[in-house]
């Protein structure tokens, strides 16, 4: 009997195949980038919500992104094709590599020094010659900011000071005291825009309370 996991891997192949899903089948690596933000959104959400059951809904909706994708590549050619299984054996690769210290008794240092540690063998592994090579320029631009800010500090190099009155200087300014601080500006702003949000709506009640009076 196939696992859960399994399962579904065979229901994505059945979608993808033909007399499938019109819909699926007509689905492009492209196509499906905006669904994979929104989902990574929405497990984001449930996990700022402590909404346990909605985090295992979108965990699952975030796990069918994996899936498709991985059902797509392998209808490459033979030397561009991978699938599922080869993901997840590239994963378990890099866990084991990474974790000496859990699988090969290396000494393991504090949380700190192991983090370090991972960063330095993705440069290795990777051959990046710069301390902002790998950074995704397509993510939300406080998160690219402040990715950038921390590699700078990570390799001793100079942010420079923001001066002015240029809206973008003053928000990098900012991005780089949060850095400073270790708070993450993209979480900070987002829950202070949910504080806002709230504050609106019960302002908004208030105000059809004392209309309807």
């Amino acid at each position: 009997m196939s696992s859960p996991l399994e399962r579904a891997v065979e229901v994505m192949d059945q979608l993808r195949s033909p007399g499938g899903c019109p819909w699926d089948a007509a689905q492009t690596h492209e196509s499906l980038t905006r669904y994979l933000l929104e989902e990574a959104y929405e497990v984001i959400e449930a996990i700022e919500t402590n909404d346990l059951k909605l985090l295992r809904e979108e965990l699952g909706d975030l796990l069918l992104q994996v899936l498709f994708h991985a059902r797509m590549t392998q209808e490459l050619p033979p030397e561009d094709a991978f699938g599922i299984e080869d993901v997840a054996t590239d994963l378990v690769e890099k866990l084991v590599r990474r974790h000496p210290h859990v699988f090969a008794g290396a000494h393991a240092g504090s949380a700190d020094e192991l983090n370090e540690t991972w960063e330095r063998q993705k440069v290795d592994e990777k051959g990046r010659t710069s301390a902002v090579d790998g950074v995704p320029l397509n993510q939300p631009a406080l998160a690219l900011a402040a990715k950038l800010v921390s590699r700078a500090r990570r390799a001793d190099l100079d942010v420079p000071p923001q001066t002015g009155e240029d809206i973008g200087a003053r928000l990098l300014a900012v991005v780089v005291d949060a850095v400073a601080a270790d708070v993450d500006p993209e979480t900070a702003l987002r829950r202070a825009a949910r504080e806002l949000r709230a504050g609106l709506i019960r302002q908004e009640a208030e105000q059809n309370g004392r209309t309807g009076s």
